[in-house]
């Protein structure tokens, strides 16, 4: 199966090129592997092809032009694929129409700098949780919340994302009861997320009026 994320990389004019990951979002791992000396993550050292490849991309290369400018090297595999899925975005598209919240595991952003930061997708879809719903949206549908980090390693993930299952799990059986309706149920869900993300961690979730709300505006 995987543990797959994708990876937004900043550009030069501010938008973003979007690349996958197959196995990134495997203890948030990319976090700590992508760097300046190894952009797509690989155990590289000196990956000049991938350095020159990324620049080319952030002055607004397009997709379809890197099939030419891949072939025929020889290069070591990498954990992010050098081919973008799409170019020219901005966060808010990606966060909205582009992120699969079942799917997708996490959701890096790496600025021009290298600062790479990690959320963790928590899908809203409760047709796993509840009788009555037969089908949950997967894209734009759920949030995205960073996590706390100590000594390199992600603090608390795994707390998060069951304390996440369990309240879907309420909201299922309310839902199945007739309490919420399943607009009254998302409203929920974002309210209960929120107060167990706390001040400590970011919030992100896609809205329809706006591309994204960020429920908490502290710094990951």
């Amino acid at each position: 199966m995987g543990h797959r994320a994708l990876v937004a990389y900043e550009r030069t004019d501010g938008q973003y090129t979007l690349h996958y990951s197959h196995w990134g979002a495997a203890n948030l791992k990319l976090k700590h592997r992508i760097s300046a000396e190894s952009p797509f993550g690989g155990d590289d050292t000196d990956s000049k092809w991938a350095k020159q490849l990324l620049a080319e991309l952030a002055d607004g290369l397009e997709a379809d032009a890197v099939d030419g400018y891949l072939a025929g090297e020889d290069r070591p595999s990498s954990v992010v694929e050098p081919k973008p899925r799409a170019t020219g975005l901005t966060l808010d598209e990606i966060v909205a129409d582009h992120l699969d919240y079942l799917h997708h595991e996490a959701f890096f952003v790496v600025s021009t700098t290298f600062e790479v930061t990690a959320y963790r997708t928590l899908w809203f879809g409760l047709q796993y949780d509840s009788e009555t719903v037969e089908q949950g949206e997967t894209v734009g549908n759920g949030a995205l919340a960073t996590v706390r980090w100590y000594d390199g390693e992600p603090v608390g993930d795994g707390h998060l994302q069951g304390q996440f299952a369990a309240l879907k799990d309420v909201v299922g059986d309310m839902l199945d009861k007739g309490v919420f309706t399943p607009s009254t149920a998302r409203q929920y869900l974002k309210r209960k997320l929120a107060e167990r993300v706390g001040d400590r961690q970011e919030l992100l979730i896609p809205t329809g009026e706006l591309p994204f709300e960020k429920a908490s505006l502290s710094k990951p």
